[in-house]
């Protein structure tokens, strides 16, 4: 990467830095502002990215000159906005102080009570001291906040700070090498780019145009931006720690302490699956980034209207989760009703005539229902707009429509499906208990009459049980955020008041949503062995109702009636569940598949090539030996056969031209119906993947043809 792309990629940082200043609240009764304020400005940069995507695409501009202008013109509005912002907040003069109410000495360590004041970092304590804070810079906030903190909460705060950090690194040193991302993530980015447009193309791999393209629209910028894939990674590395930022206020909005909310970033920091995805070019961190930041939004939203930025908020979260990955809607609709309810008991709670409240109410809930529909369909509607056009139906053709959707929705199917994918989730190293598990729910679905095995509640040809408890990105367990977020939601419902008195009401209305996400899932989405990826959005959802069980647990039992027994019982089961946490996270990261940090394909150990292929390293040098006879042919078009599940991206990177141009690649076949493939006698060579029967049947009579296990390459006389 050249110093120039480097410049160019900090511009988007920059960027949401900027934002975050110029959309802080103004007043003084924001949960968490500095944390609203960066959820505001990663909505604005997420849609513009998504839509000067697709403006430049809609005028075959899809370059680097053309992103270059849009971005420095972004920066520039968002520094004058930063710059007004600032302006404004300095002729505003503060508020006298008043004299602090005395804290008790247990308050900070213990996280607070109801009658505790509130942590600093949570911006709810008493007027004046919200007053103050609104008014201090981050870093004044940072310092006053770890200066306050018990050493608890210190620890806490470092093991999340280094757990992201070591992401950090991990992400900067590792090349992408994530499965998809080879076989249709990242091909498609490149294809963008060769083209100049977003058009479809003919492909053997129908992923590579049906699949929601959010997450690679950022990645467009990255590619562009800097010439190459060095960054990919950090667009789910910040996409964690969006989740963090945003789970940790959600804790705050319910009542959470400091300490509940340093819980709760903790536990999802830890957990294996958050922590190998920060490294990687999955899409799944980002698809629940924009919905945690959606469910924050919602959670202003139960005490006050909604304002129309933090309805355009809405409508940005609800657009980028559909076009990032269809299944996050799953959660959006869901907290949408619960908004729309919301908004309609505070419209009918108001001072005005009962018919006209709840005409007005009435009205400006749905008119604000209808903006959230329309900023959404700004977002996601091109995309899906050029599917249905292809396909005839928004959601794809057929194969893509009856893969990963439930086809059987009786009650006793929905219940196995359930049950093996929370078998999937909580899986342990304990083989006898994995086993016993499997046998227990393979048993009661045989007893009710649903073969566990059936194609029309599992995806393709896997078969359940499948070990999920080893750190790989795409299938680890996580059993324990999963238990403790599951207790939390429980808790909640039936007895929130032991969490916290005042929030019953928010309390019980938000685990509702998330019970009702969980369910929505396992009755729409069928059991996979990765499985555990895709309710990743879920848990985000669900775990700061077990940070906030966690951190009433202790608080209930710090008390001097609980008892010296109960509060070492609950004291030593609290820390050893959060230092088995820490440990598989340490360990995730450490020994983590496909990056990790120690071991045989360390990323301090591993040349750039060979990590590209940690998943397949058979396959390295067969990809080089092709791509050097073919490049060595002279040959500018090439054509490739592949199947749905093979490597594409390779050839993207060992064919590209001396200049660093995109290589002209066409497909063979096609499985889009209007899109017929190239006819092998008008490429200079071809490049074959998977299949040495479906290579030949396509290779012109006369050509020479290579193959060894996995890759082959043919050659027309003379080349």
């Amino acid at each position: 990467m050249s110093a120039a792309g480097s410049l160019l990629a900090a511009v988007p940082a920059a960027s949401v830095l900027l934002l975050t200043v110029a959309t802080r609240p103004r007043g003084v009764g924001a949960v968490a502002p500095l944390r609203l304020a960066v959820v505001r400005a990663a909505l604005l940069t997420g849609a513009y990215a998504v839509l000067v995507v697709e403006v430049l695409g809609a005028l075959h501009a899809v370059n680097r000159a053309a992103f270059t202008i849009a971005w420095l013109l972004f920066l520039a509005v968002a520094a004058t906005a930063a710059a007004l912002r600032w302006r404004r907040t300095d002729d505003v003069a503060p508020p006298p102080a008043a004299a602090p109410r005395p804290v008790p000495v247990g308050a900070v360590a213990s996280g607070g009570g109801p009658d505790a004041p509130a942590p600093l970092a949570v911006g709810s304590g008493p007027a004046p001291a919200r007053a103050d804070r609104a008014s201090a810079g981050p870093l004044a906030v940072a310092v006053d906040t770890w200066r306050t903190a018990g050493r608890g909460e210190r620890l806490l705060a470092g093991a999340v700070a280094g757990l992201v950090l070591v992401e950090l690194l991990i992400a900067l040193l590792a090349e992408p090498n994530n499965f998809d991302s080879q076989t249709y993530h990242l091909p498609k980015v490149e294809h963008w780019v060769a083209q100049g447009d977003l058009d479809f193309w003919p492909t053997a791999i129908h992923r590579q145009v049906t699949i929601p393209p959010g997450a690679e629209y950022l990645l467009l910028h990255l590619r562009l931006l800097t010439g190459g894939d060095a960054l990919h990674n950090l667009a789910q590395w910040a996409a964690g720690v969006l989740c963090l930022l945003v789970v940790a206020r959600i804790t705050a909005q319910l009542g959470g302490g400091r300490r509940a909310q340093l819980l709760t970033a903790f536990v999802l920091a830890s957990t294996p699956m958050v922590a190998l995805q920060a490294t990687s070019t999955q899409t799944d961190l980002v698809c629940a980034a924009w919905v945690a930041c959606a469910a924050t939004l919602v959670l202003d939203g139960l005490r006050r209207r909604t304002g129309w930025g933090t309805l355009l908020g809405l409508g940005a979260a609800t657009g980028l989760t559909a076009v990032t990955k269809t299944s996050g809607l799953i959660a959006v609709g869901p907290l949408l009703v619960l908004w729309g309810l919301a908004q309609l008991r505070l419209a009918l709670a108001g001072r005005a005539p009962a018919d006209g409240r709840r005409a007005g109410g009435l009205a400006r809930t749905v008119g604000g229902s209808v903006l959230i529909l329309v900023v959404a369909a700004v977002v996601v509607g091109p995309f899906l707009a050029r599917v249905t056009a292809e396909f005839g139906h928004p959601l794809g053709p057929p194969r893509l429509r009856e893969s990963i959707p439930m086809e059987r929705h009786d009650p006793a199917s929905v219940l196995v499906n359930a049950l093996r994918i929370g078998h999937t989730a909580f899986d342990t190293p304990l083989a006898p208990l994995r086993h016993a598990g499997a046998e227990a729910i393979i048993g009661g679905a045989d007893a009710i009459g649903v073969d566990p095995q059936d194609r029309a509640i599992t995806f393709g040809r896997e078969v359940f049980p499948e070990p999920a408890w080893y750190p790989d990105e795409d299938r680890v367990a996580f059993p324990i955020a999963g238990a403790l977020a599951l207790i939390g939601v429980a808790v909640a419902l039936a007895r929130p008041r032991r969490i916290d008195s005042g929030q019953a009401g928010p309390l019980r209305a938000y685990a509702v949503v998330v019970l009702t996400t969980v369910l929505l899932h396992t009755a729409m989405i069928k059991w996979q062995p990765w499985g555990n990826r895709l309710i990743l959005y879920a848990l985000v959802l669900a775990v700061p109702l077990g940070g906030l069980w966690v951190d009433a647990l202790l608080r209930r039992h710090a008390r001097p009636a609980a008892g010296t027994a109960r509060r070492s019982i609950a004291t030593v089961a609290a820390v050893t569940v959060l230092a088995t946490s820490a440990l598989a996270g340490v360990l995730a990261l450490s020994y983590g598949f496909p990056r990790r940090l120690v071991g045989a394909g360390s990323v301090f150990t591993t040349s750039d090539w060979d990590t590209r292929f940690l998943r397949r390293p058979q396959w390295a040098d067969e990809f080089r030996w092709a791509a050097a006879a073919v490049r060595d042919s002279g040959a500018r078009r090439i054509g490739l056969v592949q199947q749905n599940d093979n490597w594409e991206y390779p050839w993207w990177l060992l064919l590209r031209q001396p200049d660093g141009g995109s290589p002209e690649l066409v497909a063979l076949q096609s499985v889009l119906p209007e899109r017929p493939p190239a006819d092998p006698a008008s490429v200079d060579a071809i490049v074959c993947t998977g299949s040495r029967p479906a290579c030949v049947k396509l290779v012109p009579a006369g050509w020479r043809l290579e193959f060894r296990d996995y890759v082959g390459y043919a050659l027309p006389p003379g080349r």
